[in-house]
C-alpha cells in the first residue's frame, strides 16, 4: 500500500492507495469513528461499491448509515445540498463524526460542501470511485456546488480526515468516464512534470485499458504532485495552487456553455481546455508549436477533444468570455490564465486581454 501526505499542520491527512482498499476500508476508518456511526453519502450508481464498503465495515464493527444522490453535475445544485444536509441533521450527526464520500467528484465537491458547513464543519473521508476523483478532487479540500453563473461558485476550503483510493474499483468505470478522468492525469504533466508527460504518451493507452500497475502508478504520481502543491498553497493565495487550474478556465466555459447536461463531461473539457491553453500560448508567441501539437496528438490518441471543434460546441468567442468572467481567479476586473511556455513550463498569467481570448476562440469554432 502507498501512503502519501498531504502536509497542512494540524489539517494534514494521508492519502492511502491500494488494489483492494475498499474491502478494508473498515480497518482504516475504525480509528476515525470514536465509536460514532458513519454517515455515508453515495452516488446512486455505486451501490457494488457501496455493498463492498458496509461490508467492511460491519466486519469492523463500525455502525453506519447510508443515502445516495442521483450521478451527474445536476446534483452539484442548491436543492440537493439542502437535501444531504437535512439527512445528515435527520441522523443527528454532531461535529466529531465522520461522513464519507463515496463515489466521484460530483459526490466528494458536495458531500464535502455539507461537511463544511453543517454545523460549522464536521468531519469527513474521501472514498473516491472514479480517475479523476482519485487523481485530482479527492485530494486538496476544494469544495463546493454549481449555480446558473457556472461552476464551483459557491463552496469552501474543506480537508479530509483522510482518502482512501482503490483502483480496482476503476474496473466498472464507464469507458467515456475513465478516458474523461485521464484528463486530469495528463494535466499533471503539463504543468510542471514533463517526464509524467512522456509516461503517459508511453502509458495512457494501458492504463486505459486496465493495467492496474499503470493505473496505480499514475494515480500515485498525481496525488504526489498534488499534494505538494496544494502543501505550497492551500488556499489558493500565492498563485501555486492555482497551476492545477491548467485547463480549467477554458473547460468551465465549455462545460458551461453545455449547460453541465452530461454532453460534456468535466474531464472532456479539461481535455479540450489544455489543447487550448497550449493553442492560445502558440498564439501569443509563447509556447514552441511542436508542443502543442504532441499535447493534442496525445488527447486525440485516447478519444479526448483537443480542442473547441471536437467538443461539438458551436459557441464563439463572446459567449464563453462571458462564462470566464465569472471564472473563481478573477481579482479587480482582471482574469488570470494558466498558460504555457511548455509542457511542463505552465505558469500563471494575472492579466490577459480577454479580447485576443475571444478572437483565437473564434478562430477555433
Amino acid at each position: 500500500m502507498k501512503q502519501i501526505d498531504v502536509s497542512l499542520g494540524d489539517r494534514s491527512y494521508p492519502v492511502l492507495i491500494d488494489s483492494g482498499l475498499l474491502s478494508r476500508a473498515g480497518e482504516h476508518l475504525m480509528p476515525l469513528a470514536h465509536g460514532r456511526p458513519l454517515a455515508i453519502i453515495a452516488d446512486a450508481t455505486v451501490a457494488g461499491h457501496l455493498a463492498t464498503l458496509t461490508t467492511s465495515l460491519d466486519t469492523a464493527g463500525l455502525a453506519w448509515r447510508s443515502a445516495t444522490v442521483p450521478a451527474g453535475e445536476t446534483s452539484k445544485s442548491w436543492a440537493t445540498l439542502a437535501r444531504i444536509t437535512d439527512q445528515l441533521l435527520e441522523w443527528g450527526v454532531e461535529r466529531r463524526d465522520i461522513v464519507v464520500a463515496l463515489g466521484g467528484g460530483v459526490i466528494g465537491d458536495l458531500v464535502g460542501f455539507a461537511s463544511a458547513i453543517l454545523k460549522r464543519g464536521t468531519r469527513f473521508v474521501q472514498i473516491p470511485t472514479t480517475l479523476l476523483a482519485q487523481v485530482d478532487s479527492s485530494v486538496g479540500g476544494k469544495t463546493g456546488i454549481n449555480t446558473a453563473a457556472g461552476k464551483n461558485l459557491i463552496g469552501a476550503f474543506h480537508q479530509p480526515e483522510l482518502v482512501l483510493i482503490d483502483p480496482l474499483v476503476l474496473d466498472t468505470l464507464p469507458d467515456r468516464e475513465l478516458r474523461a478522468g485521464y484528463a486530469e492525469v495528463v494535466k499533471y504533466g503539463l504543468i510542471d512534470d514533463p517526464d509524467f508527460f512522456a509516461w503517459c504518451e508511453r502509458n495512457g493507452a494501458a492504463l486505459l485499458a486496465g493495467d492496474t500497475a499503470a493505473r496505480e502508478a499514475a494515480i500515485a504520481r498525481c496525488v504526489a504532485n498534488k499534494a505538494r502543491i496544494v502543501a505550497a498553497d492551500e488556499f489558493e493565495t500565492n498563485g501555486t495552487r492555482a497551476l492545477l487550474n491548467l485547463g480549467h478556465t477554458f473547460g468551465h466555459a465549455l462545460e458551461a456553455e453545455a449547460g453541465f447536461d452530461g454532453s460534456l463531461l468535466h474531464g472532456e473539457a479539461v481535455a479540450a481546455g489544455c489543447a487550448l491553453a497550449f493553442d492560445f500560448s502558440v498564439a501569443q508567441g509563447l509556447c514552441p508549436p511542436d508542443h502543442a501539437e504532441r499535447v493534442r496528438a496525445h488527447l486525440r490518441s485516447v478519444g479526448l477533444p483537443d480542442g473547441l471543434a471536437a467538443t461539438g460546441l458551436g459557441a464563439n468567442g463572446a459567449r464563453l468570455v462571458e462564462h470566464m468572467r465569472h471564472d473563481k481567479k478573477a481579482s479587480g476586473g482582471r482574469l488570470a490564465f494558466l498558460l504555457a511556455g511548455g509542457i511542463g513550463q505552465t505558469y500563471l498569467e494575472r492579466d490577459v486581454d480577454l479580447a485576443a481570448v475571444e478572437a483565437f476562440l473564434d478562430a477555433q469554432s
